[in-house]
């Protein structure tokens, strides 16, 4: 198979230069937690705070509730923490709980990880594009770290000579404009706004289209033209990434840092009250300083039912997506680097060879291949769905390259990520829903790992306020 690159891609080795203010606080938790506990007014009166639901937002509440020596009880319906940001090991592979990429950009995320403990390993800035069979593979780059490398891009289908130009000035745009800017800029939609920026159809069904739907799980580009500006600002300011462990990592980080005895596993909440949660066994949990209710948004609707609001025009839900993993001998491409589909045809968006960017997620010797679908397909058995996949990367690789492929497992998510169409509000909404009762979320702010990381930090400021609890 030929590739349009010009000689191997860079290695898959983590960036030494950066994260050092993420390594600092870090490492200084357990300092500010002392400190915490000195200064905070002994007020709680042996009473505590409930977080329901232990993904992102609610380990991000429950890191901030200990750094301010808040008690607290975190309840996670299911056996493990983390929501959607999951890692299973399956015969010696690391499967991702659907394709999940970790973008080093995240300001929220540079304060509150241990990106070097993370182990991250940056995939190549930019993508192989498909557009047929007995085609190459066309490689776009990231004009500004590999210049020499975009050169090889100018005279491609994918998109024409203006569209190359606009990438790389919509990438010096986005890397020099504040946050505060974007969130305050007219909203429209992502396929709008493109169409506003001079993209051809030619560069955004071929190269856009696709990219954008691996990432928003949005093949309509119906996403807030706001939200395509603040990813595409991380996109050009840091690294696409996975963590050496699978990117259930990142979950497993932040509760490592919680105190022991806060975190209650297999504990279903079924109702919330102000000062308490009830489960799904009778039990009651005191809340007496407050609830936190950081689930995904079907489960917050059905528990708090205020946050519903029928005057609002109806929205879709969410976004779903399905993501398939396979186990193979070789890789038909040698480099970390994504691959989209950019034909218009088929049900595969994008896959990649993950042991071409983290080779620890497969055992020694094997690859493991991720194959990305936008949409629930319910209509599919998974393993009609697997034949299909097969059958059309056939198409792009040959089918002696495909064929002893084994399928390892299907996931399906229904909700990955909430409806970001406009009208939204990227920057977060209050998290104070009642008097005692705060909501966090990726719906309640970006639908982002930053997103969810800063709505739960700041549901959790705002109930020690509220209670008299924050730092002196």
């Amino acid at each position: 198979m030929h590739v349009h690159a010009p000689r191997p891609l860079l290695p898959a080795t983590p960036p030494k230069h950066r994260h050092h203010g993420a390594v600092r606080l870090t490492f200084t938790c357990a300092a500010v937690a002392a400190a915490a506990a000195s200064s905070v007014s002994d007020t709680s009166g042996g009473k505590q705070a409930v977080i329901v639901g232990g993904g992102l937002a609610g380990l991000a509440a429950a890191t901030h509730m200990a750094s301010l020596s808040v008690p607290f009880t975190l309840l996670e319906a299911s056996d493990r923490l983390g929501g959607r940001v999951a890692t299973d090991e399956v015969d010696g592979y690391r499967l991702d709980r659907g394709f999940q990429i970790f973008l080093t950009a995240y300001p929220e995320c540079r304060r509150l990880l241990d990106f070097p403990a993370l182990r991250l390993r940056p995939f190549y800035p930019g993508a192989l594009v498909f557009l047929g069979a007995g085609e190459p593979f066309y490689l776009l780059s990231d004009p500004f770290r590999h210049p020499v490398r975009s050169l090889s891009a100018v005279f491609s289908p994918v998109g024409t000579l203006t569209d190359k130009l606009l990438v790389g000035l919509t990438r010096l745009r986005a890397a020099s404009t504040p946050d505060e800017v974007i969130l305050s800029s007219p909203e429209t939609t992502t396929a709008r706004h493109l169409e506003n920026l001079g993209f051809s159809p030619s560069i955004v069904e071929r190269f856009l289209r696709p990219f954008l739907a691996g990432i928003f799980f949005d093949p309509a580009l119906d996403t807030s033209s706001r939200l395509f500006q603040l990813v595409f600002k991380r996109l050009a300011l840091g690294d696409n990434a996975l963590p050496d462990a699978g990117i259930g990592a990142i979950a497993s980080q932040l509760a490592d840092r919680l105190p022991a005895g806060s975190i209650r596993l297999n504990a279903r909440a079924t109702s919330i009250g102000q000062s308490s949660v009830t489960l799904n066994t009778g039990e009651t949990v005191p809340g007496e300083l407050g609830v936190i209710v950081a689930v995904e948004q079907p489960e917050a609707e059905k528990l708090l039912p205020q946050l519903s609001n029928p005057a609002r025009p109806s929205k879709k839900s969410e976004r779903s997506t399905v993501c398939l993993y396979f186990a193979a001998d070789r890789a038909a491409v040698q480099d970390p680097i994504l691959l989209l589909n950019g034909s218009g045809k088929g049900i595969v968006n994008n896959m990649f060879f993950a042991t071409n960017v983290a080779p620890s997620y497969a055992p020694a010797g094997k690859v493991l291949v991720s194959v990305s679908l936008v949409g629930s397909f319910a209509d599919r058995a998974d393993a009609d769905l697997a034949g299909e996949v097969i059958s059309e990367l056939s198409g792009w690789f040959g089918a002696g390259e495909v064929e002893s492929w084994t399928h390892l497992r299907t996931y399906r998510i229904g909700f990955a990520q909430p409806d970001q169409t406009p009208p939204t509000a990227p920057a977060g909404r209050d998290p104070r829903v009642d008097d005692g009762l705060y909501v966090c979320g990726d719906h309640w702010c970006s639908a982002t790992f930053d997103g969810a990381l800063v709505s739960g930090r700041r549901a959790a400021e705002a109930l020690a306020k509220d209670r008299g609890l924050s730092l002196a």
